[in-house]
């Protein structure tokens, strides 16, 4: 760091970059001037989302999905295909349904379970653009127990009065319409469902966010699992976990959070794009 004295007073500097207040970057989901640009932006957070949950761990078999509304027919949401890998996913394997069930673009089969319970949830709830689930470990024990989390951590506050238990259906392989219809009315509102005997579900306006939620979600679900193996935990109060809740568990909040994972696959993993 160099010092300068001169007739305007002491000035510092580093590579000399004088020492001031700059005009620093602003985080925020991007705008899009065109329905192509949002389209293709939302296939390849969709695909991107899809790597990062194979690598940590998510994928069971040919369970799991992640479907995000198209920005032009909003009636039609892209997903995964059947039996496609997590881990392997490209932006070019992605296959749009429409809440008939019918696959209108793309060649590969839908997930039926896919197809009934993530079109029920886009048609019941206009507010959601993008919905996760997995059978991922935790998440699948902690549904067994048919209960709310906790707000036993900050990270579990994200959750406070914004998550849901649904019993109907739980443990059901959901191959009927009407049987994801029941499911998704009992998610009117809110981030996040617990389906009973079956696993988690969430939900928000961007790709981002709900895979963000999903993954915290996972590791709440691990954290109160451990937490009650050693003892009782001590709970945080109603008005810490509102504040903490308001603070950081709104939809910008949770696409923010995701932006380190987006850096991260985006780097190993640039053929996601193809």
């Amino acid at each position: 760091m160099a010092i300068i004295e001169n007739h305007t007073g002491t000035k510092k500097l580093i590579d000399g970059v004088e020492l001031t207040a700059k005009t620093v970057a602003q985080f925020a989901p991007p705008k899009f001037a065109t329905v192509e640009e949002e389209r293709q932006h939302r296939k390849q957070k969709l695909a991107g989302a899809m790597r990062i949950f194979g690598r940590l761990g998510f994928g069971e078999g040919v369970a799991g999905h992640i479907t995000v509304r198209d920005p032009e027919f909003t009636d039609h949401f892209w997903v995964n295909p059947f039996a496609k890998s997590f881990r392997y996913m490209r932006v070019s394997d992605l296959i749009l349904v429409n809440h008939d069930g019918e696959v209108v673009y793309g060649s590969q089969p839908v997930n039926r379970a896919a197809f009934c319970i993530h079109a029920a949830i886009h048609q019941a709830r206009p507010d959601v653009i993008a919905a996760a689930h997995s059978h991922s470990p935790y998440g699948k024990s902690w549904s067994s127990l048919g209960r709310l989390l906790d707000p036993i951590t900050q990270d579990s506050c994200y959750f406070y009065e914004d998550h849901t238990v649904i019993t109907e259906q739980g443990g059901a392989v959901v191959f009927e319409v009407a049987a994801g219809q029941e499911i998704a009315a009992k998610f009117p509102k809110g981030k996040a469902a617990i389906h009973q005997n079956h696993g988690l579900f969430t939900v928000s306006d961007t790709v981002d966010a709900a895979a963000f939620w999903f993954i915290t979600m996972e590791r709440t679900c691990q954290a109160q699992l451990m937490a009650e193996a050693a003892g009782k935990p001590k709970l945080i109060s109603h008005e810490v976990a509102t504040y903490t809740r308001d603070l950081t568990g709104f939809p910008a909040a949770g696409w923010l959070q995701f932006q380190p994972l987006w850096e991260e696959i985006c780097r190993t993993d640039p053929d996601l794009f193809d």
